[in-house]
Formats: C-alpha cells, sequence, structure tokens
C-alpha cells in the first residue's frame, strides 16, 4: 500500500482529504501520526510558497510524499487582505470576521474570492502546485453555523447562500479547496505510476 501525509493536523481536513481519496490506492497519513513533526513558519508571500514549503517539509521528515494546503480570504477593497495571513488576520474566528467588517464599513466594493493553493513533494522536492478559486462578494453581517473561518460571510457568484448556510456537500463540490484538490488529483491519477517508484 502507498502512502501519502497530509502536512495537517486538522483532523477534519484529514477527514475531508481522507473521503476525496478514497477511490486511490493509497493510504493517508497525516502530522498525528508524527507527533514530533517540528513547527512550519509560514513565511512565504504567496499561498503557494507557503503550501509549498508545509509540503516539502513533511516530504523530509516523514520520507514519504507530502501535499499540504494554504489557503485564506482574499478581499479586493482591502487590497487583498487578509490574504496569507487570513489564520492570523486576529485571535479568534469571530474577531478576525468583525475585522473585515469593521474595515469593509461603508465600502461598495465587496468582492472578494477565496484561494487555495495545495503543493506535492516527492523524493526530497516539490514536484507540482496547484491552485484553485472562487469568486464571491462579502456581505455586511454574518449568516449560517456551518463550516468555519470566514464562511459566514462569503456568498460565492451565482449563490444566494454563504458558505456557513450550505450543506457541506454543496460546499464541497463548489469551493476553492475542492477546485485546487480536484486538480492535484488528476495529476496524482495521471503521475501515479510515476510516482510508485518514490511511495
Amino acid at each position: 500500500m502507498a502512502y501519502i501525509v497530509a502536512a495537517t493536523a486538522n483532523l477534519h481536513k484529514v477527514e475531508e482529504y481522507r473521503e476525496l481519496l478514497a477511490d486511490q490506492k493509497v493510504e493517508l497519513k497525516s502530522l498525528a501520526d508524527y507527533p514530533n513533526f517540528p513547527e512550519v513558519e509560514e513565511d512565504g508571500a504567496t499561498f503557494r510558497e507557503n503550501a509549498a514549503k508545509k509540503a516539502l517539509s513533511a516530504c523530509i521528515y516523514c520520507d514519504v510524499p507530502a501535499f499540504a494546503d494554504d489557503s485564506g480570504l482574499v478581499v479586493d477593497a482591502l487590497n487583498g487582505e487578509p490574504g496569507i495571513y487570513s489564520a492570523r488576520y486576529a485571535p479568534t474566528e469571530a474577531e478576525r470576521i468583525a475585522k473585515v467588517l469593521q474595515k469593509l464599513a461603508g465600502q461598495t466594493n465587496r468582492k472578494a474570492r477565496f484561494v487555495c493553493a495545495i503543493a506535492i513533494a516527492a523524493n526530497g522536492e516539490v514536484i507540482e502546485t496547484f491552485e484553485g478559486v472562487v469568486e464571491g462578494s462579502i456581505i455586511e453581517a454574518p449568516r449560517g453555523a456551518n463550516g468555519f473561518g470566514y464562511d459566514p460571510i462569503f456568498v460565492p457568484d451565482g449563490y444566494t447562500q454563504t458558505f456557513a448556510e450550505m450543506p457541506a456537500e454543496l460546499k464541497n463540490k463548489i469551493s476553492h479547496r475542492a477546485k485546487a484538490f480536484a486538480r492535484a488529483l488528476e495529476f496524482v491519477e495521471d503521475e501515479m505510476s510515476v510516482l510508485d517508484d518514490d511511495f
């Protein structure tokens, strides 16, 4: 059985990844299986750079192929904030949402997008990165109890519900992470015979 490591200790993400990899002949491990894995400083200038750094660190430390994602919210009227700092924009999710809404107060341009970059590393090097984007807008007050992060204030284009109001099945079909993962999975399926030597 081939192994690949998801460079995250977030069990919710790991379960999502396991579902997405259900038809693949690969066993997914996570950083929870490597409790002494050193923390990776996310000091890249882009989502792709941070994803690549995390994937490569996990690949080298765990000595098996690894992948990692980095994602966040990009708001046009805030010059791209919170961007790569989305998870560190404020101490809590509620405070991060409040900060975005406060900065957007009085703004008519509410355009925003969620961006996700996924990097795959094998044999001690990053072999490919993929990006998924979902366009939308920021509403004036949070709605919905599902999802996490900025989901309660983001309405994707073509829909009236926020990500936090959508059933998980729908969000997981149209989200930035789903788009990036689909591209990564297509690459893995196409290259599996090559990557098998690395597993």
